[in-house]
């Protein structure tokens, strides 16, 4: 079922958690209602999945689309965040696939980072780029609440996960030379990325929780000998812990607190912003 939304009553919002799907995550909802969003930055990624899971509402979107037509320097980053608002969403869970530079972590580890290092290049990375200078603390990108929860759920469900580490997003969508993989690693990141940013930030911007789950999929080309990372090598992986990683996401949504307490949700508190939010 197809519909169109605009912006949901604030009374009655159409999901409380949102849900962003990376490669070989395209569906998470059983019976679902999907609805076309329409949003200043055009058209979201795909359709937005609407469902109910352990009471809670929640919306999903495939990163990438459905088809994965979107390589990551090309997925409507903004489109998706303000679709995910304004159907009443405040608090967004973000598994990935990432590749890992530290050898000790390796292919099917979950990582609950806890730092982003930018090195893409190109990406518009802000709501806010006329009408007013907005400045937003970015020093911690992710909401410590959500972090907690998403290492307490995945402990409960038997995956101990990596608390903490940096995701280093590059601009794709190729996959690092050995020389940039070496380098990275150097510096003390943990992981490597295609899409966490500006999907953080803009969540950021919105006012939203964000929780990523990053699952490893390789040790990144200058972490090992051999032919490096494969498309093929990634999916394989991410196919076989799709199940689990699908069982986690539920468990934190269902963790997730219905009252948000942490710092995000004022962090735009006494700024006059150039648009109004959804």
């Amino acid at each position: 079922m197809s519909t169109f939304v605009s912006q949901p009553s604030p009374s009655e919002p159409a999901a409380e958690i949102g849900v962003i799907g990376g490669s070989g995550f395209y569906s998470f909802l059983d019976d679902v209602e999907e609805v076309d969003v329409d949003t200043p930055y055009g058209p979201p990624s795909d359709r937005i999945a609407l469902g109910v899971l352990g009471g809670r509402r929640v919306a999903f979107i495939p990163r990438h689309g459905r088809d994965h037509r979107f390589p990551p320097h090309r997925i409507p980053y903004r489109a998706n965040m303000w679709a995910l608002r304004s159907l009443g969403v405040r608090q967004v869970v973000a598994p990935s696939a990432v590749g890992s530079l530290v050898a000790e972590h390796g292919p099917g580890t979950l990582v609950v980072p806890d730092q982003l290092v930018d090195r893409t290049s190109g990406r518009t990375q802000t709501f806010y780029d006329e009408g007013a200078a907005i400045h937003l603390s970015f020093a911690d990108p992710y909401c410590p609440a959500g972090r907690r929860v998403a290492v307490a759920s995945a402990r409960d469900s038997g995956w101990e996960p990596v608390d903490g580490g940096t995701l280093v997003v590059i601009e794709g969508p190729r996959f690092s030379t050995r020389a940039e993989s070496r380098w990275y690693a150097a510096q003390g990141w943990t992981l490597v990325g295609m899409t966490g940013h500006p999907e953080a930030v803009l969540a950021r911007e919105l006012a939203l929780c964000y929780t990523p789950l990053c699952l490893v999929t390789d040790l990144d080309a200058g972490i090992e000998e051999g032919e490096g990372v494969t498309m093929e090598e990634v999916l394989r992986v991410f196919a076989a812990n799709i199940d689990r990683l699908r069982v986690l996401v539920a468990e934190l949504v269902q963790s997730l607190p219905a009252t948000r307490d942490c710092a995000c949700p004022n962090v735009l508190d006494g700024m006059k912003l150039p648009l109004e939010l959804p």
